[in-house]
């Protein structure tokens, strides 16, 4: 089953304490493609400006992504810029040039309008809802959002939120859009929003996963080699959601095996810069990773 992904294509700034790259591919929309590529066709909604290099995405191409829901508009990408220290967890943005980004209204294809799996990608709660309207009864419908939505349109984000099946969002998001400061009652009030399940993302620290029945908790592969966390977010919802696309499974055990194939491609994603370990990543590494979670998480009564 494919699955239609709606969000950023950006040109990226990154300083780490290990070293830098300047106007790297990346974007949600980019780093969710990456990874979900690696379990089931992919459709990108997005925008770019002019100036964006298009052969950067040949990789993406060669692994049955189809790009033609991307528009090239007058003027430049979108462009950030930050900057990493030692905790890895926090970022500090230096720019944010929205461009093309700025006016950018989510077109759905007609050949898109029926895909079964639709994530909704880090943009304005408006546009997600939007996108929504024109897609024709997803089976399964996965929502990601940031602070910024949450503090500055949250009625929407909320209107968004009774149309979504699961919402992935990181620890700090999930406090704050419960306004709770215990981070299970907050899932669980995120639960009375309107989607049936929630991921939160937990960087280092691994994922929970929860829904009204059921509870999981997976630790953060022990990556001994992390040089930019950027991006790891949405490569995890790409594993995440591209392993329910592939099973067509979307029982609680599948929910808890995709968990872990999210945390083994965003495990990986943090290797290198921008995109340059997913463009080198095999189909055996991944099983290797997710055997090697097993292991690590395996222990006898």
């Amino acid at each position: 089953m494919s699955v239609l992904v709606v969000g950023s294509i950006a040109l990226d700034t990154v300083k780490t304490p290990f070293g830098e790259a300047t106007d790297a591919v990346g974007g949600s929309g980019v780093y969710f493609a990456a990874g979900a590529s690696f379990f089931t066709p992919v459709n990108v909604v997005g925008v770019v400006g002019q100036d964006f290099p298009m052969h950067s995405l040949d990789f993406l191409k060669a692994r049955g992504v189809d790009l033609h829901g991307l528009s090239v508009k007058p003027g430049k990408t979108f462009r950030w810029s930050g900057v990493y220290g030692f905790d890895l967890n926090v970022r500090e943005t230096l720019d944010t040039q929205l461009n093309a980004f700025a006016t950018f209204k989510p077109s759905i294809p007609d050949v898109y309008r029926k895909t079964d799996y639709v994530f909704l990608a880090n943009i304005d709660p408006e546009l997600q809802l939007d996108v929504l309207r024109q897609v024709e009864r997803p089976r399964l419908v996965v929502c990601d959002t940031m602070d910024f939505w949450i503090e500055g349109k949250r009625d929407a984000l909320l209107r968004t939120l009774q149309e979504v099946d699961v919402l992935i969002l990181n620890d700090a998001e999930t406090r704050e859009l419960a306004e709770e400061a215990d981070l299970i009652k907050a899932a669980r009030r995120v639960l009375t929003m309107g989607p049936k399940t929630v991921v939160v993302k937990k960087g280092e620290h691994g994922a929970l996963l929860i829904s009204s029945d059921a509870f999981f908790a997976a630790p953060a592969f022990p990556t001994e080699s992390v040089f930019d966390p950027t991006g790891a977010g949405d490569s995890f919802a790409g594993g995440f959601v591209g392993h329910l696309a592939r099973t067509g499974d979307l029982s609680h055990e599948t929910m808890r095996q995709a968990v872990i194939y999210g945390s083994v491609i965003a495990s990986f994603n943090v290797e290198r810069f921008s995109m340059e370990r997913l463009k080198s990543l095999s189909q055996e590494e991944i099983r290797e990773r997710f055997r090697a979670f097993q292991k690590i998480t395996h222990f006898d009564e």
